[in-house]
C-alpha cells in the first residue's frame, strides 16, 4: 500500500508540475503582452509567486476538493490514481496544442470520473461539485466586470496625462500587480494538488483523518513552481498576445481584477479556474476601448474547451479505473 500511495503522489505532483506549465501564462500573459517585462523574467517572476502562494491563503481550497467532491469512503488509492491519470491526459494534451484549459477543472473532472467509475453517481458529493460548475461561469464574468470597472475608474483618473508618463508608472506597478495575481494562481491552484494528495495519503492509511500537513504544502508549491518556471510559452502566446493588445495599464488592471477573483474563492475553499478569471479580467480590460478590440473568435475557441474539460477529464478518470479493473490491479 505504501508504494501505491508513493506512485500516487508522484502523479499529483506530475499534474502540478503539468499545471505550472498550462497555468504559467495565467500569471504572467499580461506583463508579457504589455511588455513590461520579458518572457523569462516574467516566468521567474511567476514561478516565485507560485511557491509562495500555497502559504499564505490556508487549505479551504484543498479541503473541497480532497473530501468535498467525492465520498471518501469510496475514494481508495486507485481512485486517486486513476483520476489524476485522466487528468494528466488531457492537460498535457492541452499544453502541447497551446489550449489555455483549466487545470482545476481538469483535475476535478478525473477525480469525480474515477470517482463514479468506482462507486456510481451517488458517490459524488453535489453540493460540491454543484459550487465548482456554478463558479465555472461566474468567475471569468465576476473577472470581466471588475477590470473592465478598474479600467474604466483609471481612465477617468489619467484622462489628462501624458501616454508616456502612464506607460512608464504602470509598467513598475504591473510587475506588483502580477506578483499578487502569482501569489493567488498558487494559492488557489496548489491547493487542489494538495487535496488529492492528502485523499491519497487517507486512503492509503498513512493519515488517520483529513487534514494537510506541512509537508504536503511544501511538495506541491515546488511542483507548481518548477512547471511555472519551465513554462507553457504556447500557451503565454495565446493569453498574452492573441486575446487582446494590452498596455502597461491594461495588464496592471487584468491582473489585478483576476487576483480580487482569486483571493476570494480562496477565503471560502471555492476551486475556480484561474484561466477563467484571468482571461475574463484580459477581455474586460480590451473592451474598454471598443467591442472589437477584444478577439472573440479567440475567446470562443477557449470558452468551447473549458466546456469539454471536465467531461472530457472525467471520462479519463473513469476508463483509467476500468483498465486498471482489466488488468486485475483492483
Amino acid at each position: 500500500m505504501v508504494e501505491l500511495v508513493i506512485i500516487a503522489i508522484a502523479a499529483a505532483l506530475f499534474f502540478d508540475f503539468y499545471n505550472g506549465m498550462n497555468d504559467a501564462a495565467n500569471a504572467i500573459a499580461t506583463v508579457i503582452g504589455s511588455r513590461a517585462l520579458k518572457p523569462i523574467q516574467a516566468v521567474i517572476l511567476a514561478a516565485i509567486g507560485n511557491f509562495v502562494g500555497p502559504f499564505v491563503f490556508g487549505v479551504a481550497v484543498a479541503t473541497t476538493v480532497g473530501k468535498g467532491l467525492i465520498d471518501l469512503d469510496i475514494v481508495t488509492i486507485y481512485v486517486v490514481i486513476a483520476g489524476v491519470a485522466g487528468a494528466i491526459v488531457w492537460i498535457a494534451t492541452a499544453t502541447h496544442y497551446g489550449i489555455p484549459i483549466s487545470a482545476s477543472h481538469t483535475l476535478i473532472g478525473g477525480f469525480v470520473g474515477a470517482g463514479i467509475a468506482a462507486g456510481g453517481i451517488e458517490a459524488v458529493i453535489f453540493e460540491g461539485f454543484n459550487k465548482v460548475l456554478t463558479f465555472m461561469a461566474v468567475s471569468p464574468i465576476a473577472g470581466l466586470v471588475i477590470a473592465f470597472s478598474i479600467t474604466i475608474l483609471l481612465l477617468r483618473i489619467l484622462k489628462n496625462k501624458k501616454p508616456y508618463v502612464v506607460n512608464r508608472i504602470f509598467g513598475r506597478l504591473q510587475i506588483g500587480s502580477a506578483a499578487f495575481f502569482s501569489i493567488t494562481h498558487g494559492a488557489n491552484d496548489g491547493q487542489k494538488t494538495m487535496g488529492i494528495i492528502v485523499a491519497a495519503l487517507v486512503a492509503g492509511g498513512i493519515l488517520e483523518s483529513f487534514y494537510v500537513p506541512y509537508y504536503v504544502i511544501l511538495m506541491a508549491a515546488s511542483a507548481l513552481a518548477v512547471g511555472t518556471f519551465v513554462g507553457g510559452f504556447k500557451v503565454i502566446k495565446t493569453m498574452g498576445l492573441r486575446l487582446t493588445a494590452l498596455k502597461p495599464y491594461q495588464g496592471f488592471c487584468a491582473e489585478t481584477g483576476g487576483g480580487v477573483i482569486l483571493t476570494l474563492m480562496a477565503q471560502f475553499g471555492i476551486p475556480v479556474s484561474t484561466t477563467h478569471a484571468i482571461a475574463g479580467s484580459i477581455m474586460g480590460v480590451g473592451a474598454t476601448r471598443r467591442l472589437s478590440a477584444v478577439r472573440w473568435g479567440v475567446g470562443k475557441t477557449m470558452i468551447y474547451a473549458w466546456l469539454i474539460t471536465i467531461p472530457a477529464s472525467a471520462a479519463m478518470g473513469a476508463v483509467a479505473y476500468k483498465l486498471l479493473e482489466v488488468a486485475g490491479i483492483i
